[in-house]
């Protein structure tokens, strides 16, 4: 990793720093930027959320999949804590805390938009920062790529259904036109761009040598993003943080959770530790990207959904970097590749 990926966490902090600070002192620099829709869709974060998912969309290569036939048990452990658990879990603490533990000091209106952006946020598995994690604790590379590969075929055709049946559950209104519309716009069309684009690039060479030219765009477009969603979530977070607080908590506890559910499956089943961590830390990981800009889409700029989906963008770096940390001391005892 370049020194730039490696100092992700100063670089994200800065950002929200800086975005409170454009808040606090150019509102309406903000308020400019939280105008520019269509459709329910924000065009600023659009194209930031389509510069940092489309280079790791490049990286996607179906032609892959074949090979998971070699050590199909990571891949197992990673479908079912991400399909069949976290969704569920997520959407299970959410309703825990802020209709119950949570409900004395928030008021039950924010307590559903929270709720809502905490189930945007457990439905939306791992996509683009995994391979960093993955990199980190020395994974398989092409395993790592295939589990990404497959996660986003699914999250294709389930990513809305979970939302929309999560979401009617705990009693929120689901436009499920800005709902689907969404999911195309941030998952189908930058897949197939990819596609495409590996289809014109042809060589592996070229291919590698397009991504590392294109790469930097995902984290400038994941550092503006922060810096956009802070500033209009400026007044919130500087006034109510104990607000923030109470969001992380459920987070916290879903992070870790899933985190020792699917590492420990893995060591049982006795997965590779270069197959092991990374399907653990997908499983933790979100797309908060993706779930930032459904939030965006289905609730608004400065609603309580987008706050939560924000909150999440705040404890995902340093928890995956101490799991990361963790994955790496336990290396020895896990099954020799």
């Amino acid at each position: 990793m370049s020194t730039f990926e490696r100092l992700l966490t100063l670089w994200v902090a800065l950002a929200m720093i800086t975005g409170l600070a454009i808040g606090t002192l150019a509102p309406g620099l903000v308020q400019l930027v939280a105008g520019a829709e269509v459709a329910s869709i924000n065009l600023v974060v659009a194209v930031l959320i389509w510069a940092m998912v489309y280079p790791m969309m490049v990286n996607v290569d179906f032609a892959a999949v074949a090979g998971v036939a070699k050590e199909p048990r990571g891949l197992l452990v990673t479908l079912t804590v991400n399909w069949l658990i976290k969704p569920f879990s997520m959407a299970l603490l959410a309703v825990l805390f802020f209709d119950h533990v949570f409900a004395p000091w928030i008021d039950p209106e924010d307590a559903a938009q929270y709720t809502a952006g905490l189930i945007l946020l457990g439905a939306a598995p791992c996509t683009a920062m995994v391979f960093v994690w993955s990199q980190l604790t020395r994974g398989d590379a092409t395993y790592t790529l295939v589990q990404v590969s497959v996660n986003d075929l699914i999250m294709v055709v389930a990513f809305a259904p979970i939302v929309a049946l999560l979401l009617g559950v705990t009693d929120i209104t689901v436009p499920w036109e800005t709902l689907v519309l969404a999911t195309v716009l941030y998952v189908v069309l930058p897949l197939v761009a990819g596609l495409l684009t590996r289809r014109a690039l042809a060589s592996p060479a070229a291919i590698d040598a397009f991504t590392a030219r294109i790469k930097p765009l995902s984290m400038i477009g994941l550092i503006a993003t922060v810096a956009i969603l802070f500033g209009l979530q400026g007044e919130v977070i500087l006034s109510r943080p104990t607000v923030i607080a109470l969001i992380a908590v459920p987070i916290l506890i879903q992070s870790y959770g899933i985190f020792a559910l699917a590492y420990g499956a893995a060591y049982a089943l006795k997965v590779p530790h270069r197959i092991a961590a990374p399907c653990a830390l997908i499983g933790t990981s979100n797309f908060f990207e993706l779930a930032v800009a459904v939030a965006i889409s289905l609730f608004g700029l400065n609603s309580g959904a987008a706050l939560a989906t924000v909150v999440g963008v705040l404890v995902e770096v340093p928890v995956m970097l101490s799991l990361v940390g963790f994955a790496n001391r336990t290396r020895a005892k896990f099954a020799k590749p």
